[in-house]
C-alpha cells in the first residue's frame, strides 16, 4: 500500500486544480460542479490516464440554506417565510449556474435513513409529537411535503402565484410596485449578508426574483472579520450557511437549534429558533436508548424544523466526485461512507 500519504494545501483553488491536471496531485475530490462538467475534459482524461468517479454515499448531506433570522420582525410570520421559500426557483438556478449537477435538499438530514421526507411519521413519531398539536403541518407529518418545484424557466409563476396569496394572508399589498404592509406602510425587504465572493451569483439571482414581485432585498458582501462579528452578534437578516450532520446527531442539535441558544451570541442557532417542540425532540434523540426510538425522534426533530420553515433549503451533491491519476486505485465497491483513501492503493504497473 502507500509508503507515504502527503497533504498539500493551496490558498488558490484555481492553483490546486492545475496542480492536479499537471500531475503533481494524485487524487482530488471535487465540490465544484461547473468543473466538475466540464473542467475535467484534458488529454489526461481522454486517454485514461485520469479517471473520474461518481461515489455513492450514505452519509448525511446536511442542510445548506439561507437562512431566516426569525429575531427580525420582517421574518417573524411563517406566512412570509413559507411565501420567500416559494419564490427560490431552484430548477432555474440548478440548470444556470451549477449545470444540473444539484439536487435539492428536502431535509435537515438530507441523504440518509434519519431524513423524514418521503416517508409518513410511524407511531413512534406521532407519539413524541402528540403534545405539540400545531408544531408539525399535517403535509409534513404524512410524508406528502415537499419542496417547491418550477418550470426551469426564469419565470417562476405558479409559484410567485401563491407566494403573493401568503404574503396578501400577512397583511401586504402591492403600492407602486412595491411589496408594503397595508397598516405600516413599511415594505417587505431585507438585507442578505454574505461573507465571500463566491456566494454573489446564487444570492444576487434570488434577489433578482424578489424584486419582480416588488420585495426590495438587496446583496451585502463584507470581509471575512466582519461577516464573523456579524454572525456572532446575528445581526443580519439572512444569510446563507450550512449545517453538517452526521448518522449520529446529538448534543451539536442543542448548540443549533435549542431556545436556550437562540440568544446567546455565538451559538449556532442563526434563525433564532425558539420552540418547545424543537427541544422537547432535541431531548427525546439525546435520551434515546435504542436505534428505533433515537431515528424516530430525529424525524420528528427534521418534521417540526421543516414545519416551521426556518430555512429555504438549497441543494447538495447526490454523489461524492472524485478523480484520481490511473496509477491510485481504489475498491470497486465502496462502504456506506463512500470515499476513503484509506482503502485505496497504488498499482505499480500502471
Amino acid at each position: 500500500n502507500f509508503d507515504e500519504i502527503r497533504y498539500e494545501y493551496f490558498r488558490d483553488m484555481s492553483v490546486q486544480f492545475e496542480a492536479f491536471k499537471s500531475g503533481v496531485l494524485d487524487v482530488r475530490t471535487e465540490d465544484d460542479p461547473k468543473l466538475w462538467a466540464s473542467g475535467y475534459d484534458i488529454p489526461a482524461r481522454r486517454d485514461g490516464r485520469v479517471l473520474t468517479r461518481e461515489i455513492e454515499t450514505g452519509l448525511p448531506a446536511g442542510m445548506s440554506a439561507l437562512a431566516f433570522n426569525t429575531r427580525r420582525p420582517v421574518f417573524q410570520d411563517p406566512r412570509v417565510r413559507r411565501g420567500l421559500l416559494l419564490l427560490f426557483n431552484f430548477e432555474w438556478v440548478n440548470k444556470t449556474l451549477y449545470h444540473g449537477l444539484y439536487k435539492r435538499t428536502e431535509s435537515f438530514f438530507e441523504r440518509s435513513y434519519l431524513s423524514s421526507a418521503g416517508k409518513p411519521a410511524d407511531a413512534r413519531e406521532r407519539e413524541l409529537l402528540a403534545p405539540f398539536p400545531d408544531a408539525v403541518l399535517p403535509e409534513v407529518m404524512e410524508g406528502r411535503y415537499r419542496m417547491p418545484v418550477s418550470d426551469g424557466t426564469g419565470h417562476n409563476r405558479e409559484n410567485a402565484r401563491e407566494a403573493f396569496r401568503l404574503f396578501s394572508e400577512a397583511g401586504y399589498v402591492i403600492d407602486g410596485g412595491r411589496l408594503v404592509h397595508k397598516d405600516t406602510r413599511e415594505p417587505l425587504g431585507f438585507e442578505i449578508l454574505a461573507g465571500s465572493s463566491v456566494q454573489q451569483r446564487l444570492i444576487a439571482s434570488y434577489v433578482s426574483d424578489l424584486a419582480k414581485l416588488g420585495i426590495a432585498a438587496r446583496l451585502r458582501v463584507v470581509d471575512s472579520s466582519q461577516y464573523q462579528s456579524r454572525l456572532k452578534d446575528y445581526d443580519y437578516d439572512m444569510i446563507q450557511t450550512a449545517w453538517p450532520s452526521s448518522l449520529s446527531p446529538g448534543n451539536e442539535q442543542v448548540f443549533r437549534w435549542d431556545s436556550r441558544n437562540a440568544d446567546v451570541p455565538g451559538s449556532f442557532n442563526f434563525v433564532g429558533v425558539k420552540n418547545p417542540a424543537v427541544d422537547a425532540m432535541i431531548n427525546r434523540l439525546l435520551e434515546a436508548e435504542g436505534d428505533e426510538d433515537f431515528t424516530s425522534a430525529v424525524r420528528a426533530l427534521d418534521r417540526v424544523l421543516l414545519s416551521g420553515h426556518y430555512v429555504i433549503p438549497l441543494f447538495h451533491a447526490s454523489r461524492q466526485w472524485v478523480a484520481n491519476w490511473k496509477q491510485v486505485q481504489g475498491p470497486k465497491t465502496f462502504s456506506l461512507w463512500g470515499y476513503n483513501l484509506d482503502t485505496w492503493w497504488i498499482d505499480g504497473q500502471k
